[in-house]
This record gives C-alpha cells, structure tokens and sequence, in this order.
C-alpha cells in the first residue's frame, strides 16, 4: 500500500521494510505442491510400484531420488523467481512513491523560497523608495529656505583687500553677489560633506544649508548625493565601510597631482562585497559609470583648491566623511590609485 504524501517532504508513516517480507502466499502454494508430489510419490513407489530387484537397488535409489526430489526442487526455484519478481515491483512501486515525495517537497519549497524571497526584496524595494523620498524632501527644503544672508563666496577665494574705512568702496559694474561674500568655513564645509546623520541633526542641516548656497561645494554635494543613492541601491552604505585611512601628506600628494602607487593607501577600501558590487555597476550601468566619473573629477577639483590652505587635523578630518568614503571607493574601482 503506497501511503500518503505530505504537501512539503517525504510521505508519512512511509515504511522502508518491504511488504514481501516473511511467508507469502508463493511460499504457501509451493509447500502445497510440494507436499502433494512428496505424497504422490510416496503412495506411487510405496503401493503401486513393486519392489526391485537386489542387484537393482543402488540405480533404482537414485532413480526414486531424481523422480521425488527433482520436481520439488524445480517448484522451489521457481517460487524463488515468482518471489523475487514480486520484490523487484514492490521496490519499483516504493521507489516511484519516495521520488514523487521528493519531487513533492522540493516543488513546495521552491514556491516556499520563491515567496519568501519576493517579500524580501518587496521590502528591500519599500525601503530604498522610502530613503529616496526623504533624501528628495530634505533637499527641498534645503532648497526652498531662504536665508536672511547673502551668498558666500567659493570656499578657498582669497579675500578682498582691505580698504579705508573712511572712504566709500566701489563697486565697478559686473560684481556679482557672490565675490562680496565670505568664504565658507571650513568647519561647515566638512560637516555638510558628511551629510546629517539623522532627521534630528541640526548642526548637519545648518551645515549643509550652508554649503548648498557656496555653488562649487554644492555641485560637488549633489555629485555626492547621486552617487551614495545610486549605490545605495545595491546595498553599499558608507557607513558600513571601515576604511584604512591615509596621512595627511599622501591626500597632499593626491592634491599635488601625484597618481599611482604613491597614493595608493588612499584607496583604503577593504570591503569585497563593496568593491564587487561597484565594479558591476561600473561596467555594466552607463548612468552609474557617468555618475562616478562626474563625482570623482569633482572632488579631485575640490581637494586640490582645499589642501593649499587645510591644515593636516583639517585634511584627516575631511577624510573621513561620507563623501570621501566614496571617493575612496570609486577611485579604486576606477583605477586611480593603480
């Protein structure tokens, strides 16, 4: 009897002994047989038969041995042959039984870890458009807020001449808004380049409404910004990358225009994965590609003007923001410090 199959393994109570274990019905008809011919041959020789003669009795013996024991022996071999055809199609239905269960289970896990992993990344999905949608709104804001002061200057401009306080200052035609300014200091530019760590965290809003109102630190900002989204969406996060950092003096080699091996401990980036996932995306997302490269000419451009007045503490400490993780990463990726 085949037993019953579950929906996700093997069939229930499914017994591994076989059902044509012990005396079968083939085992009985051949006792009766054989009891019937031993009795047959008994009342044969022992009434009808007379007896031999002695000179005879050897030869006839054996003749009486043949004639009784042949026939039983010939039963029993083929009670055998019956017995194991028996076995062979009781192992081939049991054998049919186990594989449909294992078809069975294998079937209801596939569909199993196929729903499990649609719901994985169903929510995977929910929460890169949920942190795409809050990346978007705070840069709304930071937009849409208008400060009462006036737009500072490019972050490394030299500042303007003092003049005579007593005489009134000039403005030739063609000054713009931005050349009256203050530069950025230095302390918001690296904080605005670590982005806010969270909703609450004020000092990085100010930070980086500040910065988006300087125009070159705010290219760079949105360069910035579009790459981490991007990779973002493969899982890479800049906070759980743990870089080698470098000294001061090699990202000063880097700002001087040395590439190659010389820099080569800026690309500090260890993590595999991370490492992996971008050169895919590098190879194979032209929008990503064109993203990094965007980013990377970017920050190199910033970095040359902000090492020629950063101090060493300045320099380590811009280095180990978000965005500089990502330079990190994209520059290995890329080949630039190869």
């Amino acid at each position: 009897m085949r037993p019953a199959r579950t929906e996700n393994g093997p069939a229930k109570g499914f017994d591994t002994k076989s059902e044509t274990e012990g005396v079968t019905s083939i085992e009985w008809i051949a006792v009766a047989l054989s009891a019937l011919w031993l009795l047959g041959s008994a009342v044969f020789f022992l009434v009808f038969t007379p007896r031999a003669e002695t000179g005879g009795g050897a030869l006839q013996f054996v003749i009486v041995l043949i004639a009784v024991f042949m026939p039983v022996a010939m039963i029993w071999v083929g009670a055998t042959a019956a017995r194991t055809s028996r076995v062979m199609r009781e192992e081939s239905r049991r054998l049919r039984a186990a594989i449909d269960a294992i078809r069975a289970a294998y079937v209801a896990q596939n569909q199993t870890l196929g729903q499990t992993v649609d719901k994985t990344v169903s929510q995977k999905l929910d929460e890169i458009a949920a942190a795409q949608r809050k990346t978007e709104t705070a840069l709304a804001t930071f937009s849409s807020i208008r400060v009462g002061m006036p737009e500072p200057r490019p972050i490394l401009a030299p500042a303007p001449s003092p003049s005579d306080p007593g005489d009134q200052v000039s403005l030739p035609l063609g000054t713009s808004a931005e050349d009256m300014q203050a530069p950025l200091e230095r302390a918001h530019f690296i904080r605005a380049l670590n982005f806010p760590d969270n909703p609450e965290d004020k000092v990085g809003f100010a930070a980086l409404r500040r910065a988006l109102k300087d125009r070159p630190t705010a290219q760079l900002i949105r360069a910035s910004q579009d790459i981490l989204t991007l990779m973002s969406h493969d899982g890479i996060y800049m906070d759980d990358l743990r870089p080698d950092m470098a000294r001061p003096e090699v990202w000063r080699r880097f700002a001087g225009g040395e590439r190659g091996r010389t820099i080569a401990a800026l690309g500090g980036i260890r993590d595999r994965s991370s490492l992996a996932l971008t050169a895919a995306r590098m190879k194979q997302d032209t929008i990503f590609r064109d993203a990094a490269h965007h980013f990377l000419r970017r920050f190199d451009k910033m970095f040359t003007q902000f090492a020629e007045t950063a101090s060493d503490s300045e320099i380590s400490e811009l280095s180990e923001t978000r965005t500089a993780r990502a330079f990190m990463l994209l520059g290995r990726v890329a080949g630039t410090f190869d």
